[in-house]
């Protein structure tokens, strides 16, 4: 083979790699060019709010998008800010600022708000079979975060470090609850320092006209699921 044949090969084999790279690396650069996933865009022409752009002081580390959690999974793989249905995100706000109200070296941290229905599906597959299945919802029995009605939170300090309440986000047990703390207290399980910095977590999100449940001290939910389900629509 002449050496002319053999560059002409080496040329086209190198021009269908770069091809096939551009072709891989297009929807990552367009990204990258927009600044937007195509989840993201998705949630915006819904009709969700991007909390950082009500009050870039709210904090996040979305669990779901990291291995951080209780399914060891990425569940949100191009997804990096939070996005709440225009009433929850409202209320949000309003937490935050009676939040530094009372202390302005604290922040809300936000672990998950709106979950697109797709990704409520994923979660419930991962978890078949194991010992916290029973703690993931049926996707076709649609939760208020598939409205983007519900935020999962806690209160950090200046640091980003998170105060203690006692549990971990996720937690399954009834260390969880927030309908025994007393009587946790008198059995070693929390102590009062944890219990007061629940109580602040739930004061302001209570103020900001947010409802709580029993079973998660940091789950908040900004309608009643019967509401939602009659005046709103799930997030797919």
């Amino acid at each position: 083979m002449s050496s002319l044949i053999l560059m002409r090969k080496m040329t086209g084999m190198m021009n269908k790699s770069i091809f096939y790279c551009l072709f891989i690396l297009f929807p990552v650069l367009l990204l990258a060019q927009n600044g937007v996933s195509r989840l993201e865009s998705y949630l915006q022409a819904q009709h969700l709010v991007n909390i950082k752009e009500l009050d870039p002081t709210i904090l996040s580390d979305l669990k779901y998008a990291t291995t951080d959690n209780f399914t060891k999974t990425v569940l949100y793989d191009t997804l990096s800010n939070v996005y709440l249905h225009p009433v929850a995100a409202k209320k949000l706000v309003k937490a935050q600022q009676y939040l530094k109200e009372v202390n302005p070296d604290l922040s809300l941290l936000v672990y998950d708000a709106v979950r697109p229905l797709s990704v409520q599906k994923k979660m419930y597959k991962v978890v078949q079979n194991k010992p916290y299945a029973l703690y993931v919802a049926n996707p076709v029995r649609t939760g208020l975060h598939n409205y983007g009605m519900a935020v999962d939170l806690t209160i950090c300090d200046k640091q980003g470090i998170p105060l203690d309440m006692g549990t971990a986000f996720d937690f399954f047990g009834k260390a969880a609850g927030i309908n025994r703390e007393p009587e946790l207290i008198k059995e070693g399980i929390l102590t009062k320092q944890q219990v007061k910095n629940r109580d602040l977590l739930r004061k302001v999100m209570i103020r900001a006209g947010f409802l709580t449940i029993r079973g998660e001290w940091w789950h908040f939910n900004a309608v009643s699921l019967n509401e939602a389900r009659q005046s709103y629509k799930v997030i797919e």
